[in-house]
């Protein structure tokens, strides 16, 4: 059957999307030609919806995808960044970035969700990514300023909808009371929600229904929820922290099930969100050709009926 991938006015997602945070360093440091590679491996394989933001790398993700797609007829991909958090350079700084990507730490984040907030960052983007427009705008983690979200942010990003800058309107962010708020309280395009529908944590179920009823779009990201469901064990993480004994316990139940079925577990890791009728693209963070393969494949290998019965 069909899935209708459409947000916004228009914009067609492909069924996986790429996530840039690992080619903004996240964690550890990937090189040019790496990252490259991963976005061109990722294009040969039919993806075409690219997921950056300011936050990656403090602009590295944002300037490595617009490289590597600058010469890609701009018609064939859909470019989504996020706003919420001007950088601003530091004229005197000293080691790599704070907030775990490996980068110098040349620019600091200032928290901005106002109108003339959004339109900067778009400018900003714009400039890094190199491109000519931005096709999907994401108010990324506004945790501890959802009103100011609500009333500045979004209107500011409506407004570039209606005027066609922007072909779609979201927020992105690993938790659902918000997005459940602009679901119900605005006309939103799309919601990327990360880590909180997977196998292991469904707690996004509520916010997917919303979402599937009101005729908004999701994009799931964090299906593997910090990489315990590519190969849970005691020393993995879970939502970026040591993996709580319960949790654990309950993945390796997961992987069992998934081995007695002769289905890698990461298969059905990558499978799982797709079947909700509100998603319409599953996101991965890959950050080399051989990850992007690998998503690639499992991604399409047959899961059975019985499996998803059993989990």
């Amino acid at each position: 059957m069909s899935v209708d991938r459409t947000v916004g006015r228009g914009v067609v997602l492909s069924a996986l999307s790429f996530g840039g945070a690992g080619l903004g360093n996240l964690f550890t440091a990937v090189t040019d030609q790496d990252a490259r590679a991963a976005v061109d491996a990722a294009w040969d394989a039919g993806i075409r919806v690219f997921d950056t933001a300011p936050h990656y790398g403090l602009g590295l993700s944002e300037r490595r995808i617009g490289a590597a797609l600058r010469d890609r007829p701009r018609e064939e991909f859909v470019l989504s960044t996020k706003v919420g958090r001007l950088l601003e350079p530091v004229a005197q700084y000293a080691g790599t970035d704070p907030e775990g990507f490996a980068v110098p730490a040349a620019f600091r984040r200032v928290p901005d969700y106002s109108g003339a907030g959004v339109r900067r960052s778009i400018e900003a983007s714009l400039e890094r990514l190199g491109l000519d427009r931005i096709d999907v705008v994401l108010i990324h983690d506004p945790d501890h300023v959802e009103e100011q979200a609500l009333g500045e942010a979004f209107p500011a990003l409506a407004k570039l909808r209606e005027e066609g800058v922007i072909g779609a309107v979201g927020v992105g962010m690993n938790q659902t009371r918000i997005p459940l708020r602009f679901v119900r309280e605005t006309d939103i395009d799309v919601v990327l929600l990360a880590g909180r529908y997977t196998l292991l944590d469904r707690s996004g179920a509520e916010l997917l229904d919303a979402a599937g009823q009101a005729g908004v779009g999701i994009v799931i990201g964090g299906v593997f929820n910090s990489g315990l469901l590519v190969d849970p064990r005691p020393s993995s993480t879970y939502d970026y922290q040591r993996v709580p004994p319960d949790v654990l316990a309950e993945s390796l139940r997961l992987k069992e099930i998934c081995e007695r079925h002769g289905v890698p577990l990461r298969a059905a890791a990558l499978q799982f969100p797709a079947r909700h009728p509100a998603v319409k693209s599953v996101l991965i963070g890959a950050r080399s050709p051989r990850e992007v393969a690998d998503c690639v494949e499992m991604a399409r290998l047959p899961v059975p009926d019985a499996l998803w019965a059993e989990v």
